[in-house]
C-alpha cells in the first residue's frame, strides 16, 4: 500500500514550524486537524511535498532536517577575545614583569648594603612569609569586601611602597633593614592581592574558558619570569638600581587604571558571620569537599619533591655545570619558555587524556628531568630537559589551580584560593628546607635522585585521588 504525499502552499518559516507532531518509527499516521491529508512517515522520517514541488524531509519530530551548525573549536587564546579579560591579562603581565624586575633590584641592592648570605636570603623570605601565614585570612577578607575596591586598595599600597623604595634608593637614604621592612610590607600587599585576583578570574570569562584563562595567567607569569631578570639586569647597569623599583611602581599604577574600567555587578558580604567563623567555614569546605581535598593533596604531592629543583638549581648551575649568574639565568629562562610552549598545547592534552592522567604524566615528566639532572649530563642534554620540565610544572599547577577555581563556590572562592596558596607556599618552603639538608648530607646529585624517585611515587599515588572535574577544554 503506497503512502501518499501531502501538498501544501509554498513553505514559510511559520508553515515549517507547524508541521505534524513526532511519529513512531516505522509507522504511517495521519496528522490531526485540518491536515488530515496522509503525511508519509517511515522509520521516523517524514517527507512533505509542497505545491512548488519542493520536498522537505524531517527526522522524527516532523520538522525539516537541518545541517548541524559547525562548532568552532575554541583556541587556547580564546579568553583574550573578551576585552575586559584582555585588559586584565595585559595588566597582569606588566605587574608580573615589574615584580621580577623588582626582585632582581632588591637582591642586588642588599648585596651593596650588607652582603652576607643571610641578609641577601632574607629579602626573599620577607616577601614570602606573609603568603605562608596570611593567605587564608587574606582570602576571608576578599570574600567579605568588594573585590574591586580591595584590589584597588592593595595596588595603591604597593604603588606607594615601591615609589618610596625608588626614592630612598635614588637619594642614598635606604638601609638594609629599611629594605627588609618595605619588602615585608610589599609581601602583605601581595598576600591580599593574589587570592583576590585569582578568585576574580571566573567573573571575567565563561565557565568553559576558566581553564584557558588560568593557563594564560601561567603564561603571563612565566613570560615575566623569563624576561624580568634580564630587563632588571640591564636597568641596573644602565640607569641604576632605583629604576627597577620605579618600573614596578608604574606597573601597579597601570593595574589601578584597569580596575577603574571594571564595573562589577556583584559585591561580597559577611553574611552575618564573624571573621573567624568565615575562616573556619572556608577551611572546612576545603577539608570536607572531595575534589578540593584532592587538589590540596595533589599540590603537596607535586611541590614537596619538586621544590628540590628550585632550591638547588643555583647551586647546581654553579658547582655541577661551572656556570655563573648568566648561565643560571639561561636555565631559569628555559623553564619559563617551556611553560609558555606547554601552555599552548595543554587544552588538547587535557581533552584527550583527562585531568588526572595529565597531572600524573606531567609529574612523571618533571621527575624524569630531576633524574637526568642528578646524572650531571652535558648542557646540550640538560637545556632541552629543563624546557620540558617547565611544561610539566606549568601543566600540573595550572590544572590543579583551574580545578580549584571551578570547584569553589563564588562566596568561598577567595578563601579556597587562600588555602591553595598556603599549601603551595608552605610545601615550597618546607621542601626547600628539607632538600637543602639532604643535599648537605648525601651531595647534590643524591638529593636530586631521591627527589625524582619520590616524585615518581607521588605521581602514581595522585591517581588514587582523582580530580573528577571537567574543565571544558
Amino acid at each position: 500500500m503506497s503512502t501518499p504525499s501531502r501538498t501544501l502552499p509554498n513553505p514559510s518559516r511559520s508553515d515549517v514550524s507547524t508541521l505534524p507532531a513526532p511519529v513512531r518509527r516505522g509507522q504511517t499516521i495521519a496528522p490531526a486537524g485540518e491536515r488530515d491529508d496522509g503525511a508519509k512517515a517511515v522509520l521516523g522520517r517524514e517527507e512533505v511535498t509542497y505545491s512548488n514541488g519542493s520536498t522537505v524531509v524531517g527526522v522524527g519530530s516532523g520538522t525539516p532536517e537541518k545541517k548541524p551548525t559547525p562548532v568552532r573549536k575554541a583556541a587556547f587564546w580564546e579568553p583574550l577575545r573578551l576585552p575586559l579579560f584582555r585588559f586584565f591579562w595585559i595588566a597582569s603581565l606588566a605587574s608580573n614583569l615589574g615584580t621580577w624586575i623588582h626582585e632582581v633590584g632588591a637582591g642586588w641592592l642588599m648585596t651593596t648594603l650588607q652582603g652576607s648570605p643571610e641578609m641577601v636570603a632574607a629579602v626573599r623570605t620577607s616577601m614570602s612569609l606573609p603568603i605562608v601565614f596570611l593567605a587564608i585570612p587574606a582570602g576571608v577578607l576578599a570574600d567579605r569586601i568588594d573585590k574591586r575596591r580591595l584590589l584597588m586598595a592593595t595596588q595603591m599600597l604597593l604603588f606607594g611602597v615601591t615609589a618610596t623604595l625608588a626614592t630612598l634608593t635614588l637619594t642614598g637614604m635606604i638601609t638594609a633593614w629599611g629594605l627588609l621592612g618595605l619588602t615585608f610590607v610589599m609581601g602583605l600587599g601581595m598576600v591580599v592581592h593574589v587570592p583576590t585576583w585569582q578568585s576574580a578570574i571566573p567573573e571575567l570569562v565563561p565557565r568553559s574558558q576558566i581553564s584557558r584563562a588560568v593557563g594564560l595567567g601561567s603564561i603571563s607569569f612565566n613570560l615575566a619570569r623569563t624576561l624580568g631578570p634580564a630587563i632588571g639586569g640591564v636597568l641596573i647597569a644602565v640607569v641604576g638600581i632605583w629604576s627597577t623599583f620605579a618600573i614596578n611602581a608604574c606597573t601597579f599604577a597601570a593595574v589601578v587604571g584597569v580596575l577603574f574600567v571594571w564595573k562589577r555587578q556583584t559585591t561580597e558580604s559577611s553574611r552575618g558571620r564573624s571573621f573567624l567563623a568565615s575562616m573556619r567555614q572556608g577551611v572546612r569546605f576545603v577539608a570536607l569537599h572531595r575534589v578540593m581535598r584532592h587538589v590540596m593533596i595533589g599540590v603537596g604531592f607535586f611541590v614537596l619533591p619538586g621544590s628540590a629543583f628550585w632550591s638547588l638549581l643555583p647551586l647546581f648551575a654553579k658547582t655541577e655545570l661551572g656556570w655563573g649568574a648568566r648561565g643560571f639565568g639561561i636555565m631559569v629562562a628555559a623553564v619559563g619558555a617551556g611553560a609558555v610552549l606547554g601552555a599552548s598545547v595543554l587544552p588538547r592534552l587535557r581533552h584527550r587524556f583527562g585531568s588526572d592522567r595529565l597531572v600524573a604524566a606531567a609529574m612523571s615528566v618533571f621527575a624524569s628531568g630531576l633524574f637526568v639532572m642528578s646524572r650531571s649530563p652535558h648542557w646540550t642534554v640538560l637545556l632541552p630537559m629543563v624546557l620540558v620540565m617547565g611544561a610539566g610544572w606549568m601543566a600540573t599547577l595550572t590544572t590543579l589551580n583551574a580545578t580549584a577555581q571551578i570547584t569553589l563556590p563564588p562566596r568561598l572562592r577567595a578563601r579556597g584560593m587562600g588555602c591553595y596558596l598556603t599549601m603551595m607556599a608552605g610545601s615550597m618552603a618546607l621542601g626547600s628546607l628539607v632538600w637543602g639538608q639532604v643535599a648537605g648530607r648525601i651531595e647534590l646529585a643524591g638529593a636530586l635522585t631521591v627527589s625524582s624517585v619520590l616524585m615518581f611515587v607521588t605521581a602514581m599515588f595522585s591517581l588514587v585521588f582523582p580530580l573528577a572535574t571537567r574543565l571544558d577544554d
